[in-house]
């Protein structure tokens, strides 16, 4: 699955060279000449790159990351800096950016850094499919049998259940358990721990 690559820069000469060469190398690219337009008109919620210039006209290529985080966007950004902006690049890498690289950037250096950033944007397009998916089986289950796999997955007995879930009998603990396990496709509460650990849910 190929995902979205983004070039912002204010400078039109960049734009062009930094497109006709990731072109070149089969990738597909937007390019866009301020935040404010990628902004306005890019898929902010969709794992991909983006090769993104700290000065620019109009906001700031920390400013347009700060914009990404605050959607929670799972882009991977890599910001382009001068030499006076090294400082920056680093703080902003601190903060979650995947890298920065000095203009002017090699074309092999710069192709390296978007082939791990897009190898990231994989992961996290992978990981979020299997969060969608659990919380699509966890939203089958009743509310009581949320309340019931939380305790499962706890490790507490169906007697143990019952009593923190009164008046509940043994025997629904028992069934919403056996319920729970057959919906989530688990066999066990260590199964059931991991799940819901794993998906924060």
């Amino acid at each position: 699955m190929s995902h979205p690559l983004y070039v912002i820069d204010d400078d039109e000469a960049v734009r062009r060279s930094l497109g006709l060469l990731l072109l070149s190398r089969g990738h597909a690219v937007q390019a866009f000449a301020s935040g404010e337009a990628f902004l306005a008109g890019a898929d902010l919620q969709r794992p991909g790159c983006v090769v993104l210039d700290l000065r620019m006209e109009g906001m700031s290529g920390l400013q347009v990351f700060d914009a990404l985080r605050a959607q929670d966007s799972p882009l991977v950004v890599i910001f382009l800096s001068g030499h006076g902006d090294i400082p920056m690049a680093v703080e902003a890498v601190q903060n979650g950016a995947f890298g920065w690289l000095e203009k002017p950037c090699s074309d092999e250096r710069l192709l390296e850094s978007i082939a791990k950033a897009l190898q990231k944007a994989e992961e996290i397009a992978v990981r979020r499919q299997a969060r969608q998916a659990a919380e699509t089986l966890w939203s089958k289950l009743t509310p009581r049998e949320m309340q019931v796999a939380r305790l499962v997955a706890q490790g507490l007995a169906n007697k143990r259940i019952a009593q923190e879930l009164a008046p509940l009998e043994q025997r629904t603990v028992e069934t919403h358990r056996a319920h729970v396990f057959a919906k989530l496709g688990l066999s066990n509460s260590h199964e059931l721990d991991r799940f819901l650990r794993e998906h924060s849910l």
